[in-house]
């Protein structure tokens, strides 16, 4: 059986240390604050100072993944006789899955022996992150890229991620939400609590007034969604910007209420972070919906 390279995006929010330990290959999305731009390894802000330059009110963008660097990689990894399973940022949320899988069909007609499989998991962050680790597991277990393959794609469907933001500023920013409902909701301390529904895309699923009703709001929605999955979970997980005391306090929260010990906090990454701002929280789980 040939060898397997597990291969992700930027978007995974994952550690770096996981990612490393477990040979995962990492395709950059790229961002920019004001005209300079990063994403490439050795040219990345931290985290503090990505944010930083938020809250002092920088212009940021991001952009999707280089194709000649996805043609670049995979190209490297067919000359090696491996195969690939790349586990893909939402199609309905970024162009980037299209270039992975352009860049796939191009690298297969070139080296037919190499077989690529693409999945868009029609998730974000920790979303894909769980996924990830459940290939990573499976290919540890010896299971064949078929196998490993489809055990991700039956996850897709039952992996529920959910935040809410501090500031409806860059909501607004990002183009999901109108300028008069950012100033109104900002009036009256909305906090809107969105999820990706099953067709990958970013919703709104409450609106409450106040952090605290929020991260409540959160809490009650996995209770109504987890049904089966409740005693199934590979690992809850909590996403932050920047703001790991308040993920802390969010994850006390759920081990209060469900028991759960198995988690992974980490920050939210500039690619998805430029859109939600500092201070968002995140849920990641498996449930019987999205």
């Amino acid at each position: 059986m040939r060898d397997i390279v597990i291969s992700t995006e930027t978007n995974s929010d994952l550690s770096q240390a996981f990612l490393k330990d477990n040979g995962i290959l990492v395709i950059p999305h790229y961002y920019n604050v004001e005209e300079t731009f990063y994403g490439e390894e050795g040219n990345c802000l931290t985290i503090k100072e990505f944010y930083d330059e938020m809250r002092a009110g920088k212009k940021v963008g991001t952009a999707a993944s280089n194709p000649a660097v996805i043609l670049e990689k995979f190209t490297e990894i067919a000359k090696q006789g491996k195969d690939i399973i790349h586990i893909s940022f939402s199609s309905a949320l970024s162009g980037g899955c299209q270039n992975i899988i352009n860049g796939a069909n191009e690298v297969m007609e070139e080296y037919p022996d190499c077989k690529i499989i693409v999945i868009d998991t029609l998730s974000a962050s920790l979303g894909e992150g769980l996924m990830i680790k459940v290939a990573a597991d499976l290919k540890a277990e010896g299971k064949s890229i078929d196998e490993i393959a489809d055990a991700v794609r039956e996850l897709c469907p039952h992996i529920s991620i959910q935040f809410t933001v501090d500031d409806l500023e860059y909501l607004y920013r990002g183009g999901r939400l109108s300028k008069t409902s950012a100033v109104l909701g900002t009036i009256i301390n909305l906090k809107p609590v969105l999820h990706i529904n099953d067709e990958g895309k970013l919703v709104p699923v409450a609106k409450v007034r106040g952090r605290k009703k929020a991260l409540a709001a959160m809490l009650d929605n996995m209770e109504a969604k987890l049904g089966s999955y409740k005693d199934k979970q590979v690992f809850i997980g909590i996403l932050h910007g920047d703001c790991e005391e308040d993920a802390l306090q969010l994850k006390d929260m759920i081990e209060k209420r469900f028991g759960y010990q198995e988690y992974v906090i980490e920050p939210i990454g500039p690619s998805i972070g430029a859109h939600s701002g500092p201070g968002t929280l995140g849920l990641v789980f498996l449930g019987d919906a999205r």
